[in-house]
């Protein structure tokens, strides 16, 4: 509801630090990886050093965790992202180092605007949740408020460091009109399309053939090695269902921390934006004009809320007919709020900021004081029980292990005791199980265990699972016939692949041979020529698809034939520039503006890569940032693994 009314830029680019924080604050672990700033034990296995600071095995194992437990990778292309994942960690820390040395320093009144920007849901209606929901929603996420508002202090600071860094990206005027003559230029093709089924035929191999290949390659078709589990899962959302609070548990927690319920003095208002922001000054007149009407209607006795939400322009708030609470926080326009605190319950105004006119009405005024417990008991009630179910998870997990290694025989009665689903999985060697989802801790826990051994608990997502192992398979090759079909298709996508080349191949030769008559060329392969209309580099050909696959054709001379290019559903294209046309430059007066923010938007976006590496690179060369390349080593084949 604050958008029209507080400085972004800041917040929108720290927001792409910590991508999806303003959507799930459970996702904090992946945005702000480092649990640990200020160092860690000496048991744990240091990744990297960066200053002071260091990157643990453990740091980036809960980083692995949150990140699989919100579905962002799956599991298994993981090991191929999580070098990138840890130089994404390397590279925040060297930018903060670098912004300390530079005396870079964040304020608390900046860390606590950003969490408002960042964080609207602790702020409903304008209004803090309070210290105790604050801390506790951090709790879930194994943070402290100290630890996460000094991450965010550090995204700050790196923000800044890159707002510097990027100050005076500059598009000349001779870059926006190569870019345009780029973009509009179009070209006229002929192509033909070479698919797999025409050549299905050529690309069967024989029995023999496969045999031979299953030979060769028998290491691709390993069984892995498995395991039959007996899984116990406590579901936190039906142990949530058994457990409430009484009154007495809600008002200790109330009392332990009152000052946390206080809020200050607000103002309900209403009001309805004219916008002048960004429209030509010749139409100030009409649209003062225009809002001295809406005023006058709702002095009038007008329905306020239904004006604002035919009239007003403030995206954030006409919905609700204008509606919100206002604090003397110095988030609004210095007008906006001046107006808030000045006229009384019912009284209506037109005032003028920077983005255009408002019609306030004022609706009532609160005094600055503390919640009263029955109207906070609902918030109360919602945390007691996400905290005592988290004990109870914990407690329950750790517990059902410890039975399960006494008695391994019978888990069913751990099951029982504990509150328990029982999940029976055979052929396990990682992955999903389904009531439990992908979790890679999980498939670690039980990686290596014997039979009749028990794992550690696990925590996914919002379960506990522990498991028994009831059986063994170890890895062994397959007999031939049980991969038969596997083979038999890697050997026709291999041939296939190679019989499209070297038709599409044999057709560009053939067509260079004719004189460049692609269409002739094509007929005497038993292929069909069709011709494109005009077309752009963006733009898209009818039965082909994308112009991009035919992109070479741009840069060719008329009646050249290109390619193979090949298409995502693993087709090969062969085409003939036919004609080019020219830009209409007439155009570029419209275009040109998008262009540039275009164009400079990459090439922020590239000085940031670079300059981001410099510093890393520069503080390696110093000594200031040591990275163990074997510790990297053990946690990827442990992942590979």
């Amino acid at each position: 509801m604050f958008d029209l009314f507080r400085s972004r830029e800041t917040s929108v680019r720290i927001l792409l630090g910590f991508l999806l924080l303003v959507v799930a604050v459970s996702m904090l672990t992946y945005l702000i990886p480092n649990y640990n700033t200020g160092g860690s034990s000496g048991n744990d296995a240091v990744i990297a050093e960066i200053g002071k600071d260091v990157i643990t095995l453990p740091e980036v194992q809960r980083l692995v965790q949150m990140t699989m437990r919100n579905r962002q990778l799956p599991a298994e292309i993981l090991p191929n992202y999580l070098p990138q994942m840890i130089d994404e960690m390397i590279t925040q820390r060297a930018m903060f180092l670098q912004a300390q040395s530079l005396g870079f320093q964040v304020s608390d009144a900046d860390v606590a605007m950003t969490i408002q920007q960042m964080v609207p849901n602790l702020f409903p209606d304008g209004k803090f949740v309070g210290n105790a929901q604050y801390a506790a929603l951090l709790a879930q996420q194994n943070m402290t408020v100290e630890q996460f508002e000094g991450d965010l202090r550090r995204q700050i600071m790196i923000a800044r460091l890159r707002d510097i860094a990027l100050e005076g990206t500059v598009v000349t005027p001779a870059e926006i009109e190569a870019a345009f003559k780029k973009k509009a230029e179009r070209i006229k093709i002929e192509w033909v399309k070479l698919t797999a089924d025409k050549y299905k035929a050529e690309s069967q191999p024989s029995a023999a053939e496969m045999q031979e290949f299953f030979k060769t390659n028998s290491g691709q078709y390993m069984v892995p090695e498995k395991r039959n589990l007996t899984v116990l899962i406590a579901d936190q959302a039906k142990i949530e269902a058994t457990v409430n609070p009484s009154d007495d548990d809600l008002l200790k927690t109330y009392n332990q921390n009152p000052e946390s319920f206080r809020t200050p003095e607000r103002v309900r208002i209403r009001h309805i934006l004219v916008m002048t922001k960004d429209k030509p000054p010749a139409d100030e007149p009409k649209l003062k004009a225009k809002a001295d009407d809406l005023l006058k209607q709702v002095r009038a006795g007008a329905d306020f809320a239904k004006l604002a939400k035919e009239n007003s322009e403030d995206p954030g708030s006409k919905d609700k007919g204008g509606d919100y609470w206002v604090q003397k926080d110095g988030q609004m326009a210095k007008e906006f709020e001046d107006a808030a605190f000045t006229l009384k319950p019912g009284q209506s105004d037109l005032i003028k900021t920077t983005y255009g006119y408002h019609v306030v009405q004022v609706m009532e005024r609160q005094a600055a004081g503390v919640r009263a417990f029955n109207e906070v008991k609902g918030d109360l009630a919602a945390q007691w029980k996400k905290q005592r179910v988290s004990e109870i998870l914990n407690a329950a997990g750790d517990k059902a292990a410890n039975a399960l290694k006494a008695d391994p025989t019978h888990p069913e009665k751990v099951a029982a005791a504990y509150n328990m689903q029982v999940v029976k999985v055979d052929g396990y060697s990682g992955g999903d199980i389904p009531e439990l989802g992908s979790s890679p801790d999980f498939a670690q826990s039980v990686a290596g265990l014997k039979k009749g051994e028990v794992s550690q608990s696990v925590t996914a997502g919002n379960k506990i699972a522990v498991a028994v192992v009831n059986d063994v398979t170890l890895p062994h090759a397959p007999a031939f016939e049980d991969v038969q079909n596997q083979v038999r298709d890697a050997m026709v996508q291999n041939r296939s692949t190679a019989a499209l080349q070297k038709h599409a191949q044999e057709l560009i030769d053939k067509a260079n041979s004719m004189g460049g008559d692609l269409a002739k060329a094509a007929k005497s392969m038993g292929l069909e020529a069709k011709t494109s209309p005009e077309v752009e580099r963006g733009g898209t050909i009818e039965g082909l698809g994308s112009a991009s696959y035919v992109a070479a054709g741009f840069d060719k001379p008329d009646g050249t034939v290109f390619g193979p290019s090949g298409t995502p559903d693993g087709a090969r294209i062969v085409g003939k520039v036919i004609a080019h046309f020219a830009p209409d430059m007439s155009k570029l007066a419209d275009q040109r503006s998008a262009l540039r923010d275009e164009l400079k938007s990459q090439r922020s976006r590239d000085r940031s890569t670079l300059f981001e590496n410099g510093v890393k690179d520069a503080l390696i060369k110093q000594g200031k940032i040591k990275i163990h390349q074997d510790v990297i080593a053990r946690l990827l084949a442990s992942y590979r693994s």
